[in-house]
């Protein structure tokens, strides 16, 4: 289209058309997009939320291909935007408002290199599909655990990049603790080969820490080893309905007790978060006859002795820590549970303007700010509902302030502001984190600053110009 044409013309002004041709022979012609209506999908959020511009995207198809763009990219001094699923919340995975800088999009690196069931390992590229490589390692018969709502479009070189956490923290840890050994392509086109699938590895500084959760500031993963478990035994699902959040707190501690080990999904969900999601998900519908305030949703590894399991429950009822609770009869009615977990986040966009929050705190003061945070931020912004939901198993809570219906379009950015400093000064008061699982990108740069000490900050920017010295890696992203 002509009008596409004049723009592409105008976002490479300042990067040079030799350069984006140096480029594209690179990658080759199923490797780069250049027309606005082919790249519109990468240079907008998930949310609508955020927008980036670029000249040229290009999708390398193998590490060396990675490692030439990357070289011919800092020999021109123009800055590189890693791009994964595109699914992140913070930015992270945008180019920036001026075209200036080159989208890499891995999707093409899409190859599970090798499975080692022996070893409970596998090597798969930075563009592989989370939900591909579960199904990969239950073809071995092994288990890959890390789950997210996104499962189906998101990369695990996006997940590694965030250090992704997702559903089964509390037993298997968060993206960092799955990692065995990395491939990384460093700022100056070098290829760092730290593929190795050991558990046990002492030999010096473990370097594959620097670049997981660095959201490309640092270099490209360009593919990973990672670990894998035996299959879960049989599973059980239950929701619980309970009055206080502070009893997901007792419930939890019970069932680890009793349980050690077994606990793996425990999310904490609030009744307007299911509502939303009857109103506007169909064919879902919670399994009570009455509503109550809060809903805990577990999976656990039974062993088969489910008996056990609902003896537990019992129990559980019978001390007041829950009012009612239902056992899921079949794959179905798990699933039929999972599925309103995971389109609360759908269901929100139909609900108005949010802001969203991904913060942490220490599980035993969890109670302590889903108490605290809405009397703090009624007393900024009167008029805001609530939309509050996590991984309550590990501390994490999905905080959303849904603006009053009434803000002008033009005080939405002040308001949203006002709303996220309440809710970020109450979790740092608890010794919490106001990015839990989603990163820093280009949207929390500044709370990075701000609730980080000097100390912990200029540290991070010593190790960005040591690695970055020109500062092409996803500029403005992280630490600037």
């Amino acid at each position: 289209m002509a009008g596409s044409s004049v723009l592409r013309h105008n976002w490479a002004m300042s990067t040079t058309e030799p350069l984006l041709d140096q480029l594209r022979d690179i990658v080759g012609p199923k490797g780069w997009l250049a027309d606005e209506a082919d790249l519109e999908p990468h240079l907008n959020d998930w949310r609508g939320a955020m927008r980036g511009r670029t000249a040229l995207m290009v999708s390398p198809g193998s590490t060396e291909e990675v490692a030439a763009v990357v070289r011919a990219c800092a020999a021109a001094g123009v800055g590189i935007v890693p791009q994964g699923g595109n699914t992140g919340l913070c930015g992270g995975a945008l180019p920036g408002i001026t075209g200036e800088q080159v989208l890499v999009n891995l999707s093409r690196m899409n190859r599970v290199r090798s499975v080692d069931a022996k070893n409970f390992s596998m090597v798969a590229e930075a563009g592989c599909i989370l939900a591909n490589l579960q199904a990969a390692a239950r073809d071995a018969g092994c288990f890959f655990p890390l789950s997210l709502g996104a499962e189906g479009s998101c990369q695990i070189g996006g997940n590694l990049s965030t250090n992704a956490g997702g559903l089964n923290v509390i037993r298997y840890g968060t993206a960092r603790s799955l990692v065995l050994g990395l491939e990384v392509v460093l700022p100056d086109g070098t290829v760092w080969d730290g593929i190795r699938a050991l558990r046990k590895d002492t030999a010096g500084y473990d370097l594959k820490h620097l670049f997981i959760g660095s959201e490309g500031t640092l270099g490209i993963i360009t593919a990973a080893a990672l670990r894998l478990f035996p299959a879960p035994g049989e599973t059980a699902t239950t929701l619980l309905a309970i009055e206080r959040p502070e009893r997901a707190i007792d419930l939890l501690s019970v069932m680890q007790t009793a349980m050690p080990d077994r606990i793996q999904s425990f999310e904490l969900v609030s009744d307007a978060c299911f509502r939303a999601v009857e109103q506007y998900v169909v064919e879902t519908r919670l399994p009570f006859d009455q509503r109550s305030p809060y809903y805990v949703l577990i999976e656990a590894e039974t062993g088969g002795n489910n008996d056990a399991f609902e003896e537990l429950l019992h129990d559980c009822l019978e001390r007041g820590f829950a009012t009612d609770a239902v056992i899921t009869k079949s794959e179905a009615e798990s699933a039929q549970l999972w599925r309103m977990r995971h389109s609360i986040a759908e269901a929100e966009k139909h609900m108005g303007k949010a802001q969203k929050h991904d913060v942490s705190v220490p599980i035993s003061k969890m109670a302590d700010f889903l108490e605290n945070a809405p009397r703090r931020i009624a007393d900024a912004v009167p008029g805001i509902d609530i939309i509050a939901f996590g991984h309550v198993g590990d501390g994490n809570l999905h905080y959303n302030v849904l603006l009053p219906p009434d803000t002008p379009p033009g005080d939405q950015k002040e308001v949203g502001e006002r709303i996220t400093s309440v809710v970020y000064d109450v979790t740092a008061e608890l010794d919490g984190s106001f990015s839990a699982e989603h990163g820093v990108g280009y949207l929390k740069r500044d709370d990075l600053v701000r609730y980080r000490s000097d100390v912990e900050v200029g540290l991070m920017r010593s190790v960005k110009q040591l690695l970055d010295p020109q500062g092409i890696m996803n500029p403005g992203k992280v630490v600037s």
